[in-house]
């Protein structure tokens, strides 16, 4: 019952997140957008207000004008109907990070850890996870404080961040590495907006409603942070994703495949970020393009060295295969799961029957032998020579007569 409940907390949270973040990610495109779309005022009275820059624009049948006030409006009172986005953020960060509790957390022995990585207990690799995420955060801040030339500040992050990936490839499974990224760098933004951003332009408010000339500075910080979060996005909507595709994280370069990705979204990122200031840089996503196409060639499985020449000479049983099969993976993927962690047989696959495993012959072989994930965090213990030993049967037909 525990396990069910867990899985019920799961989807929720999960539906939650991806909602939150449709509406988080959403906003942050549009107001970069807008802001990189701005012209100046058409109507001397409109800058004669305050207007810096306005959009028309036209969307559901109607049309619009969207005019900034850098400071505020000039000899008009500022509206108190003002809308914040914040929440959308919010609770993206605190949904996220309820996932990360549900299953990297509370199932730190299966998602977080694998001992051929680094020996570590379910509480020191959870110590490790909220390490990362906390101190990602205050390396990220010190540096933005610190360093005031804005290329430099982002070679210095794109480092940081690198830096982490790798490091985080040394301490938990690679599934749970790559998710580990995205949470450190969901967290950089989340903070971006809670202790930069937000605070920033409350101060801004309290001066214009006090008859103040507001100070631009906490803008400009808020404005810096907001563009480093729209050059995050991708990156981060990639490790939400990569769970479910193995041939990366599974890879034993697995940390710079990430990187690899990471910057051709950053390049891509870029492209929409300059079209939407009128600048066409074919380049960005075109260099960005080929970086993730030359990334697929470069990993690509050699489904010839899967098995060695040894082992695909000697003929393999499928009584061979079946006691393998039922001693590493059967204990999940079955009808009746004996691992405590799965109530049910996880994405409905089961390998009870010769017929069920002769079908999942293909997933067996790239998940067991091409890119080594499964057996999850290899709880079950599978060996190099049982790797080998299935490659062979896959090699041979994969065939499931005794």
């Amino acid at each position: 019952m525990e396990a069910y409940i867990g899985d019920w907390l799961n989807l929720l949270l999960r539906w939650l997140h991806l909602i939150a973040g449709i509406a988080w990610i959403g906003a942050s495109f549009y107001f970069v957008m807008l802001d990189n779309s701005l012209k100046p005022p058409r109507k001397l009275e409109d800058a004669n207000r305050g207007v810096s820059g306005e959009l028309w624009a036209v969307h559901g049948g109607g049309f619009y004008c969207s005019q900034k006030f850098l400071t505020g409006p000039k000899r008009d009172p500022l509206s108190e109907d003002l809308h914040w986005s914040k929440w959308e953020a919010y609770t993206t960060w605190l949904s996220g990070m309820g996932l990360l509790a549900i299953v990297y957390w509370h199932g730190a022995s299966a998602y977080l850890i694998d001992t051929s990585v680094a020996d570590l207990s379910p509480y020191a690799g959870v110590a490790l996870s909220v390490a990362f995420l906390v101190g990602g955060w205050l390396a990220y801040d010190k540096l933005c404080k610190r360093i005031k030339d804005d290329k430099v500040l982002a070679a210095v992050i794109s480092g940081l961040i690198v830096f982490a990936v790798w490091g985080l490839f040394q301490l938990f499974s690679p599934r749970a590495a790559y998710i580990h990224v995205g949470a450190m760098i969901g967290t950089i933004m989340v903070a971006n907006v809670f202790f930069v951003i937000i605070p920033g332009q409350k101060r801004m408010v309290a001066a214009i409603r006090a008859g103040q000339e507001p100070d631009r500075e906490p803008g400009l910080r808020g404005k810096q942070r907001s563009v480093h979060n729209t050059y995050f996005t991708l990156p981060v909507l990639f490790t939400m994703i990569s769970h479910h595709f193995p041939m990366t994280y599974g890879h034993d370069s697995g940390w710079l495949v990430l990187v690899t990705i990471m910057l051709a979204g950053a390049l891509i990122r870029q492209f929409f970020v300059l079209r939407h200031q009128g600048q066409v840089k074919i380049a960005y996503p075109v260099v960005g393009s080929a970086l993730l196409l030359a990334l697929a060639v470069a990993i690509a499985p050699n489904l010839s060295a899967s098995s060695t020449a040894g082992d695909s000479a000697r003929a393999v049983s499928f009584t061979q295969v079946h006691s393998v099969i039922a001693q590493r993976c059967a204990t999940c993927h079955s009808a009746n799961p004996t691992d405590v962690a799965f109530p049910v047989a996880p994405g409905g696959v089961m390998f009870d029957t010769p017929d069920q495993i002769k079908a999942q012959a293909t997933r067996i072989h790239q998940r067991t032998v091409v890119t080594r994930d499964m057996p999850l965090g290899n709880m079950t213990q599978m060996t190099a020579e049982e790797r080998a030993l299935l490659g062979a049967w896959f090699s041979q037909g994969a065939e499931v007569d005794e």
